[in-house]
């Protein structure tokens, strides 16, 4: 069974920085969405009308990590499906500044977790065939390769698929 779950916010302290705080979106980021998007993909990039179609579904999770208010490091957008209890992660993303500071690992780790509330045991993901950066991300994290699809992306790479039991 779904259930929908409050805007809530979960601090994760890195050694030696600020903490990172990763919290549900709201309309009011969708700026700042766009521009995390904007600076992390070339091609198959979400528009306004999809991230505010997802800030308002009731089987999506759109998550921000900031450092501060108004200072953005990264998003990632999880889908649900009723009755499933495999969810997907859809898209997670950081801005080029942020990268190597463990924000995008805050991030899955709070995508995990939501998935899990919303009653997920499986949580599967998409990942570009030539982005070793997230391939390693996600293989640290216990994700497992289950398959790949050809010309995936608008531009032609192929999709990398991978999974992992969440408990």
């Amino acid at each position: 069974m779904m259930r929908h779950e409050p805007p809530g916010e979960l601090v994760l302290p890195q050694d030696g920085e600020p903490a990172v705080r990763v919290r549900r979106a709201s309309a009011a980021d969708l700026d700042g969405l766009l521009t995390i998007e904007e600076a992390s993909f070339q091609s198959d990039r979400m528009r306004r009308r999809q991230y505010l179609k997802h800030l308002q579904s009731d089987t999506a999770r759109v998550l921000v990590a900031s450092a501060g208010p108004g200072q953005l490091l990264g998003s990632a957008v999880l889908f649900l499906r009723r009755g499933s209890e495999v969810a997907r992660l859809y898209s997670l993303a950081t801005l080029p500044a942020a990268r190597g500071q463990g924000v995008a690992g805050h991030l899955l780790q709070a995508i995990e977790h939501a998935a899990v509330l919303a009653g997920a045991r499986r949580l599967r993901l998409e990942v570009r065939a030539d982005n070793p950066a997230a391939i390693r991300l996600y293989e640290r994290h216990g994700y497992q390769p289950i398959g790949r699809y050809r010309g995936y992306y608008a531009d032609g790479c192929d999709a990398l698929r991978y999974e992992r039991a969440l408990f």
